[in-house]
């Protein structure tokens, strides 16, 4: 490991000397564990569908590096350049999901993806974490200058994004953007009486979607049903924890995992439960517990408000995703087609994922509003 002296004032050291290493070891770590898993999940799926047996691993190895870098690179810059890679990315990810409404690629009744160059892209993974930071910089320029309209602003914005992903439709990821600006508003002061309007209409849109969207509707009877009455894959991924018990299987011993379609993506986490059992399930569950709550326990020490809101925001974000991936594959929740950030096999998901974490990891340097005002 190379160390630089402290009155080395070079970037790179700077950066060294300022990043949370505890952060970015741990999510260095998923991404690890993401890429050895590939290797016990890609192989059957690619096999199944006429591909060879390592074309998913390859294709996942990749973009490993590219999204690591992109992340370490993000890292580095100081506030002003996260706000400006926020509303960059956010305005080249909507015209995207744009494009994606009138010459995307449908899979299983959504249209979510384009076709650039042989590779599929996700718009929606980009304009996730580029939301989180626009939202929190206009709540922070409400707070600021009082004639800014930012709270009416970034409403505005998070009502344009929504229809983005309705449109699709995109019922999971509006649930977490959602959900992470209702939080992000919260902490900058949301009153009480329009914190309990947004919980009664986001009940009523949550109705709406059950009588107006079949595969919606589908899921939450399959989600209600009894044990005898699970949809195929929920069945046989809860038989593979079952399958791999405490200690799990051994690595590549699987055998439930063969009869997973989604193994390589949605269902990921339930390989790890085949082959690596319960103890490394919830090796898995603490890692992103832990980086949800550093995140948490840095932004709240610092005052500026755009720190404390977009760090929150991207790591709310990042936790909320785990969540709702792991519930499915348990059968705790509705499956939503939501990958597991730096886990689930896919191009758009790592690169997303990598800009929200190197955003994160920038937000969360020591002193890096200080470099901000420097600049």
């Amino acid at each position: 490991m190379f160390v630089f002296s402290r009155n080395n004032r070079s970037v790179l050291a700077n950066w060294w000397w300022t990043i949370d290493k505890p952060l970015l070891i741990f999510v260095t770590a998923i991404i690890v564990v993401g890429a050895l898993l590939s290797f016990s999940a890609s192989p059957a799926v690619a096999t199944k569908i006429g591909y060879g047996s390592f074309h998913f691993i390859k294709r996942h190895f990749f973009f490993l590096p590219f999204a690591y870098g992109f992340m370490l690179l993000l890292s580095v810059q100081n506030l002003k350049t996260v706000r400006r890679t926020g509303v960059i990315g956010y305005v080249v990810a909507a015209i995207l999901m744009i494009l994606t409404l009138f010459w995307g690629q449908e899979t299983k009744g959504a249209t979510r993806w384009l076709s650039l160059g042989g590779f599929s892209l996700q718009p929606s993974e980009f304009i996730k974490p580029t939301f989180i930071i626009v939202a929190a910089w206009l709540f922070e320029g409400r707070k600021k200058y009082q004639d800014f309209p930012g709270n009416a602003l970034s409403a505005g914005l998070f009502l344009f994004t929504l229809l983005l992903l309705i449109l699709q439709p995109d019922v999971g990821m509006s649930v977490v953007v959602a959900t992470i600006w209702v939080f992000q508003f919260f902490l900058a002061g949301m009153p009480i009486w329009l914190l309990c309007g947004l919980g009664a209409l986001f009940i009523m849109a949550f109705g709406t979607a059950y009588l107006l969207l079949p595969h919606v509707q589908a899921r939450i009877h399959q989600y209600l049903a009894g044990e005898n009455n699970l949809s195929y894959q929920v069945s046989k991924s809860i038989a593979a924890f079952e399958n791999g018990g405490v200690f799990g299987t051994g690595p590549g011993e699987g055998v439930v995992k063969i009869h997973i379609p989604d193994a390589h993506t949605d269902f990921i986490f339930s390989v790890a439960g085949e082959e690596y059992g319960m103890i490394v399930c919830l090796a898995i569950v603490m890692m992103y517990a832990f980086i949800v709550i550093r995140s948490f326990l840095i932004s709240m020490k610092d005052n500026n408000l755009f720190i404390v809101l977009s760090a929150s925001g991207l790591a709310a974000s990042f936790g909320l995703q785990g969540i709702i991936n792991m519930a499915s594959t348990l059968h705790l929740g509705p499956t939503k087609g939501m990958a597991l950030p730096f886990i689930s096999y896919g191009g758009s998901s790592l690169l997303g994922n990598a800009l929200a974490m190197g955003m994160l990891l920038a937000i969360t340097r020591k002193n890096v509003h200080a470099e901000d005002q420097d600049d």
